[in-house]
C-alpha cells in the first residue's frame, strides 16, 4: 500500500468515515429491498437502521477506533452506551423520516438524519465510548 494511503488509514476519522460509508451502503440496500418487499418507508428505514447497527458496532470498535479490548467489563459498558445512543439516534431517524417522507423518498430522509447523527456519534465514540489509553492518531 502506498505510504500516503497508509497514513490516511492511520487516522481515526478517515477509518470512521470509511466504515460508516460502507455500513450506509448496506443500510440503503436493506431499505430498498424492504420497500420492494412491501414495507412502509418507516419500517424499511427502521430495518436498515438495525441491520446497520450490528455491523457498525463491530467495525467501529475494532476497525475505526482500534479498540481490541474484549473483556466483559469493557465491552458491556460500551455496548450499553452505544445502545442508549442508538436508541436516541433511532428515534431521531424515525422522526425525521416520518416528517419528511410525504415530501422526499425514505432514502433521502435517512441520509439527512445520518448526516446529523454521524457528527455527534464520532465525538461520543472518540471521547467517551471507545476511548483508551493508547488512542490512535485523530
Amino acid at each position: 500500500m502506498k505510504p500516503r494511503v497508509q497514513g490516511l488509514l492511520r487516522r481515526r476519522g478517515v477509518r470512521y468515515v470509511l466504515v460508516g460509508g460502507s455500513v450506509y451502503v448496506l443500510e440503503l440496500a436493506v431499505i430498498v429491498l424492504a420497500q420492494r418487499l412491501g414495507a412502509s418507508p418507516v419500517v424499511a428505514v427502521g430495518t436498515g437502521f438495525w441491520v446497520g447497527l450490528v455491523v457498525s458496532f463491530v467495525l467501529q470498535k475494532f476497525v475505526a477506533f482500534g479498540d481490541t479490548r474484549t473483556h466483559r467489563r469493557i465491552v458491556l459498558p460500551q455496548f450499553v452506551a452505544v445502545t442508549l445512543l442508538v436508541l436516541f439516534n433511532f428515534g431521531f431517524t424515525l422522526a425525521v423520516t416520518k416528517a419528511l417522507t410525504p415530501h422526499v423518498p425514505a432514502v433521502a430522509s435517512r441520509t439527512l438524519a445520518l448526516g446529523v447523527t454521524v457528527t455527534w456519534n464520532f465525538y461520543l465514540y472518540k471521547t467517551r465510548i471507545f476511548k483508551s489509553d493508547s488512542d490512535l492518531i485523530y
